[in-house]
């Protein structure tokens, strides 16, 4: 069943963030009366067009739960996954593909590996901008869910960061000590 919105719901517009539903306007395309959802993008005051009956398949939907905030600051602290040896444009590819599922675990995963990446070296500006992209539309969705301030959302995602990397680091010396 296809997402349905009223106006004044908050809607997840992929890879462009969360939005208002200002109105349903009815356009008329060719001999046809066709009616769009107008979402006026809270980033940037941006509006997105999205025919009603087709929000499922152009991948715009409700907020997340917010029982699913948990799951997506696990994945966060997740540094168990091994590091991507790729080569930077497949894995912008691959970054990129899951940014525009609209899916907040995938879009967390983008933001932990890259995140992940930066204690080694210094991102590129194109994996700058990813990392940006991804840590801003989470933080952007949780604070809506949660209807709180950006900022508070943004040091919380800090936080998980830097507990994440210094366990990761502990346990690295840990190992290193028993191969000696």
């Amino acid at each position: 069943m296809d997402q349905e919105f009223q106006v004044g719901d908050k809607a997840v517009v992929p890879n462009q963030g969360v939005g208002v539903v200002k109105e349903i306007e009815t356009k008329e395309i060719g001999p046809h009366l066709q009616q769009f959802y107008v979402i006026k993008l809270l980033d940037n005051g941006g509006t997105f067009h999205c025919p009603v009956g087709r929000a499922e398949s152009n991948k715009v939907r409700g907020l997340m739960q917010a029982a699913l905030i948990d799951d997506v600051y696990v994945v966060l602290a997740d540094r168990d996954k091994p590091a991507d040896k790729q080569t930077w444009n497949r894995r912008y590819r691959e970054y990129t593909k899951k940014i525009t599922t609209n899916d907040p675990l995938e879009v967390a995963a983008v933001l932990r590996d890259l995140a992940v990446l930066r204690l080694g070296k210094t991102l590129s500006f194109g994996e700058r901008k990813m990392y940006d992209r991804a840590h801003g539309l989470l933080v952007q969705e949780i604070a809506a869910v949660r209807d709180v301030d950006e900022e508070v959302i943004k040091s919380e995602v800090e936080v998980i960061f830097k507990k994440a990397d210094a366990a990761a680091e502990k346990k690295m010396k840990a190992k290193s000590k028993k191969k000696k």
